[in-house]
C-alpha cells in the first residue's frame, strides 16, 4: 500500500494577510501594464491598494478571533506552522495592525501628494504594498532565515521608493545611501544567522525540540563566545532597520531626501516591523541569554536617546529634526525592550502604536507645507506659519508636543510606560530611566524651536530677493511666496490629520484601552 509524501502541517490563516498584500502589489503592477494611460489610473491604483489594506486588516481580525479558540499556555495564545517557520500570536497581529494602519494613512496621503509633485502613482502603490508584505512576514517570522527574507522583501522596495523622485538630487542620494548601508547591514545579519546555526544547529526561534530556545534551555554552553558573537551581529542587523545608534547614519539623509509620504511610512511601519523582529528574536529564541544581551540593548538605548536628542537640537531642516527625533524614539522603545520582561514588551508595543499616529500626523503637515518639488523644509520656511496657516501650525505644534511627551497626549503615556517597565526590571533600570528623562528634556528644546519659529517668527524676519528665491541652491523659497505654495488641506489629508490628532489625544486622556491591547499582545512561549 503506497503512502503519500509527508508534508509539513500548514495553516494558511497565519500567512493570509501577507498573501493579500503580495497579491495587491501584483494587481497594481498588472493594472499599470494593461492600462498604459488614463486619468483614472492614479485613483484606481490607490483604490486597489486601499482595498488590499482593508482585506489584510480584516484577515488580521480573523486571526485574532482564530486565536480565541486555541488552547492557552500560561495565559498566552499562539501556534507555529509551516514547519515552525511562522508563529502566529497576538503580538504579531497587533504589530501587523500598526503596519496596515500606517499603509492606509500613506495611501490617503499619496493621492494629493502625487498630484502636487507630478509623480507616477502605480509605482508608489505597488512598492509600498510589496514592502508591507515583508513587514507582515517579519512580524510572524519564527525562523532567522524567514526574518532575513522578510527583511529583504521589506527593504528593497524602500530603496526604490526613496530614490523614485528622479528630479531631486537629494532623493537619488537618499536611495543610494539607503541601499549601500542596507546591503551592508543585511550581510552582517546573515553572518549572525550562520554563526547561530553553527552554535545551535538550528535557525528556528521557538517550537519543538530542534529550536534555538529548546537547545539553550537543555544544554549548557561551556564556551559561549560563538552565540554571543551571533547575538551581537543579529542586533546590529536589526539595529540598522530601527535606526539605533551607531547604526543610524542613513536616517537623516534618507528621511530628508525621500518623498514625504514615504518618510512617514518608514518612520511608522518600518520601525514597527523592525522592533517586531528584534523583540521576537531576543524574547523567544535568545531569552536564555537575556543576562548577556540586556547590557547590549541597554547601551544601545542610552546612546540612541542621547544622540537623537542632542543632534536634533542643532538641525536647521524640519525633516532632519524629525529624523533625529525618530532615532530618539527608537531609543525610548529600546528602554522597554532592555527590561526583558512582559511589561517591557507591552510598553514597547504601546509606544509603537502611539508613535505611528504622532509621526504620520507630523509628516502629513510637513508634506502640506512643502513646495511643489517637496523642498522648503528649512526652519526659515516655517517662520510666521501661524499667521498664514494657523490650522497647520496648530496641528504640527500638537504633534510635536506629543512627541516631546507633554501630559494629556499619547507621547507622555508611552514614555511613562517604558520608564516604568525599566524601573521595575531592576538592575540598571533606574539609570536608563534617568538617561531617558535627560534626553526627553533635551529633545523638547528641538521641538520648541520649531514651535516658536511658527508662532513667534514673522514673515518680515526673512527678506530674500527674487533672485535668491529662484535659486534652488539656496535650499529655500522666499517667504513672500509661501502663501501661494502651502497646499490646502484636502479631504484625504484632512482625514489622516483628524484621525492622528484624535487618537493621539484620546490615548493620552484615556489610555487604558490601548494599554490593555498592548498587554494582550503577548509572544508565543518557548516550547
Amino acid at each position: 500500500m503506497s503512502r503519500g509524501v509527508p508534508t509539513p502541517g500548514i495553516e494558511w490563516i497565519a500567512l493570509a494577510p501577507v498573501i493579500a498584500m503580495a497579491a495587491t502589489g501584483l494587481v497594481v503592477v498588472m493594472t499599470k501594464a494593461l492600462v498604459r494611460r488614463g486619468a483614472f489610473l492614479v485613483p484606481l491604483s490607490i483604490v486597489e491598494g486601499f482595498v488590499g489594506a482593508v482585506v489584510a486588516g480584516g484577515l488580521l481580525y480573523v486571526q485574532w478571533r482564530n486565536l480565541d479558540g486555541r488552547s492557552v499556555v500560561n495565559g498566552r495564545r499562539g501556534f507555529t506552522t509551516f514547519s515552525g517557520m511562522i508563529a502566529l500570536d497576538r503580538f504579531s497581529i497587533v504589530i501587523g495592525g500598526v503596519v496596515v494602519i500606517a499603509l492606509v494613512f500613506v495611501l490617503l496621503l499619496l493621492g494629493p501628494y502625487l498630484r502636487r509633485v507630478e509623480l507616477p502613482a502605480p509605482e508608489f502603490v505597488a512598492l509600498v504594498c510589496f514592502s508591507v508584505t515583508g513587514m507582515l512576514a517579519m512580524a510572524t517570522a519564527n525562523d532567522l532565515i524567514v526574518v532575513f527574507v522578510a527583511l529583504e522583501v521589506l527593504s528593497i522596495p524602500l530603496y526604490v521608493l526613496s530614490a523614485l523622485d528622479r528630479r531631486r538630487v537629494k532623493s537619488q542620494e537618499a536611495g543610494l545611501k539607503y541601499f549601500v548601508l542596507g546591503a551592508f547591514s543585511s550581510a552582517i545579519f546573515l553572518y549572525g544567522v550562520a554563526l547561530m546555526y553553527g552554535a545551535t544547529g538550528s535557525t528556528r526561534l521557538v517550537g519543538g525540540p530542534s529550536s534555538m530556545a529548546s537547545f539553550f534551555s537543555q544544554n549548557v554552553v561551556a564556551r559561549n563566545n560563538l552565540p554571543l558573537l551571533a547575538i551581537a551581529m543579529l542586533v546590529v542587523g536589526l539595529g540598522f532597520k530601527i535606526a539605533a545608534v551607531p547604526f543610524h547614519q542613513w536616517t537623516p539623509d534618507v528621511y530628508d531626501g525621500a518623498p514625504t509620504p514615504v518618510t512617514a511610512f518608514m518612520a511608522s511601519a518600518t520601525k514597527a516591523a523592525g522592533f517586531a523582529a528584534l523583540i521576537r528574536v531576543l524574547y523567544t529564541g535568545l531569552f536564555s541569554f537575556s543576562a548577556d544581551w540586556r547590557p547590549i540593548v541597554w547601551g544601545l538605548s542610552a546612546l540612541t536617546v542621547l544622540v537623537g536628542a542632542i543632534a536634533s537640537c542643532v538641525q536647521t531642516d524640519v525633516k532632519r529634526i524629525l529624523a533625529y527625533s525618530s532615532i530618539g524614539h527608537a531609543g525610548f522603545i529600546l528602554i522597554g525592550v532592555q527590561a526583558a520582561s512582559k511589561e517591557g514588551v507591552s510598553s514597547a508595543v504601546f509606544y509603537l502604536i502611539a508613535y505611528a499616529f504622532m509621526v504620520v500626523g507630523s509628516f502629513a503637515v510637513v508634506g502640506l507645507i512643502a513646495t511643489r518639488h517637496d523642498s522648503g523644509h528649512l526652519l526659515d520656511d516655517y517662520r510666521g506659519l501661524a499667521g498664514r496657516e494657523p490650522q497647520l501650525a496648530a496641528l504640527l505644534t500638537f504633534f510635536l508636543l506629543a512627541q516631546a511627551g507633554v501630559p494629556l497626549t499619547s507621547g507622555f503615556i508611552a514614555k511613562f510606560d517604558v520608564f516604568s517597565a525599566a524601573a521595575r526590571a531592576g538592575g540598571w533600570g533606574t539609570a536608563i530611566v534617568l538617561v531617558g528623562l535627560l534626553s526627553a528634556a533635551i529633545a523638547a528644546f528641538a521641538y520648541l524651536r520649531v514651535v516658536v519659529t511658527m508662532w513667534a517668527g514673522r514673515d518680515s524676519d526673512v527678506d530674500l530677493t527674487a533672485a535668491e528665491a529662484s535659486d534652488e541652491s539656496a535650499g529655500s523659497v522666499a517667504v513672500a511666496t509661501r502663501t501661494q505654495q502651502v497646499a490646502r488641506i484636502d479631504v484625504l489629508t484632512g482625514t489622516v490629520l483628524f484621525v492622528c490628532a484624535t487618537v493621539t489625544l484620546v490615548m493620552g486622556v484615556l489610555p487604558e484601552p490601548a494599554l490593555e491591547l498592548a498587554r494582550r499582545a503577548t509572544l508565543i512561549l518557548p516550547l
